[in-house]
């Protein structure tokens, strides 16, 4: 398999001519691994749910509340890993591996000033953020808890970030995904024991999935650092320090990234704010439910990951329909493979949502939220992988505000048009017609060529 996605990743770097089934193959070689990644990051969310289910519903609850929070700073921590990533897929494409490895460098201290200042800011506000979210007194203090220890590990969490995909855009799936089921593991053993053994509740879950991102992190800079064919670090001494055209081009990718994180996960928590009112039932069965969901789109976002890396190569490498077929290829195996998990989902609900919590009314609520969204994955599918072509071809503006226009606009203009009267699902309603609004609108966007201008200035 390995020597197979090596032959044809260089024909795509040697201008090769390649046909459509060659085309499939290599996404699905990439896919496969990503996917797998994609899976052992939702069953250590499924792991987190349901050891801090056991606990009850206000335990649920405080991570339920904080979770969209968490979910803007790791957001934002991402794009500024894109940056750097996709100018690395674009150096691979054109053979260009020194001033890939020189990227890197630059990119790693980058980050780390960036997830420092993110981190310091996230525990400034972990204390009120809470009660201004609309959380009551009983879930506040573990809420905010959650919120600190999480932050606290963020530097080294955005370490093996930016690595995993400098890694992935280097065409290398294998590594990253073996280490996310390492850290899978190690976040069951850690969670474990810190939740149930210390006896430390909601605390004890953010503690163990910090230490499992930090020791998978470790290990992820160092395979890229001594192992990685294209970028180990001693094959030559370079800068680390950041230089204008670099960081210049990093935030023409990632700043319409981080606005768009900022807008959208604000939406997120602008969605909290409608559900807490309906109590602690709702918001534990709202972020129970958006937990199980994920096990619909895992296979989505794995393909997206391949597709960033596929067109960002081939794009590098000058080859424009090569870039465009291999998006299209994508969208139509990611939609497909959402749309099987779906169907999935409707029929499993109940089963799926027990293995979050014990309390029958979650449970039941979230099974009817889910059998609901099972209708929007198809074109939430293409919106998830046609985006992720986007971000290969350095197009981040134009999708950004295509995605906040959808999620302000559409899902949170019916959500408080609905909510009101049909409670928790009429927030989900207003976010299924939103997905499948937004698959559509990048459909539209990636049938033309002009998401594809961007060109990376190379020294």
């Amino acid at each position: 398999m390995s020597n197979t996605k090596d032959t044809l990743l260089g024909k795509i770097r040697n201008g090769e001519s390649m046909n459509l089934r060659e085309q499939a193959v290599l996404t699905l070689t990439l896919s496969i691994p990503a996917i797998l990644a994609q899976v052992s990051t939702v069953m250590m969310s499924y792991i987190d749910t349901a050891m801090v289910g056991r606990l009850g519903a206000n335990a649920s609850a405080s991570i339920g509340l904080i979770s969209t929070s968490t979910w803007l700073v790791g957001g934002l921590s991402m794009a500024a890993c894109s940056g750097f990533s996709v100018q690395i897929a674009h150096l691979m494409g054109s053979r260009e591996y020194s001033s890939a490895r020189n990227v890197f460098r630059k990119g790693l201290i980058s980050v780390l000033v960036f997830s420092l200042l993110l981190a310091a800011a996230s525990i400034a506000v972990s204390g009120p953020l809470p009660r201004w979210l609309g959380g009551g007194e009983d879930i506040c203090a573990d809420a905010s808890a959650y919120l600190m220890i999480y932050a606290a590990f963020l530097p080294l969490m955005q370490v093996g970030w930016l690595s995993g995909s400098a890694l992935q855009a280097s065409g290398n799936m294998k590594v990253p995904s073996v280490l996310n089921i390492m850290m899978c593991v190690l976040d069951v053993l850690f969670n474990y024991v810190f939740i149930f053994v210390c006896g430390m509740g909601v605390r004890g879950a953010a503690l163990g999935t910090g230490c499992a991102e930090a020791v998978t992190a470790l290990a992820m800079l160092g395979f890229l650092a001594r192992k990685s064919p294209e970028l180990r670090l001693d094959q030559e001494r370079g800068r680390f320090l950041p230089d204008r055209e670099c960081l210049r081009t990093a935030f023409g990718i990632s700043g319409p990234m981080w606005i768009q994180n900022i807008v959208m996960k604000g939406a997120y928590m602008a969605s909290t704010v409608i559900v807490a009112p309906l109590g602690n039932i709702a918001i534990a069965a709202n972020s129970f439910a958006i937990t199980a969901e994920s096990f619909c789109y895992m296979p989505g976002y794995g393909v997206s990951e391949a597709t960033t890396s596929l067109v960002g190569q081939s794009l590098g490498a000058g080859r424009k329909p090569l870039a465009k077929r291999f998006t299209w290829i994508s969208i139509g195996m990611g939609a497909f493979m959402m749309t099987v998990c779906a169907v999935a989902m409707f029929f499993g609900a109940e089963s799926i949502m027990a293995m979050l919590s014990t309390d029958p009314d979650v449970v039941a609520l979230g099974a009817k939220c889910l059998r609901l969204e099972a209708f929007a994955e198809t074109l939430y599918g293409v919106s998830i992988v046609a985006y992720g072509a986007c971000v290969g071809a350095g197009d981040t503006l134009v999708p950004s505000a295509m995605n906040l226009v959808s999620m302000w606009i559409i899902r949170i203009g019916l959500a408080l048009f609905l909510t009101p009267t049909m409670g928790l699902m009429g927030y989900w309603i207003a976010m299924c017609i939103e997905l499948n609004v937004r698959g559509a609108l990048f459909l539209y966007r990636v049938r033309g060529d002009r998401w594809m201008k961007f060109k990376l200035k190379t020294s």
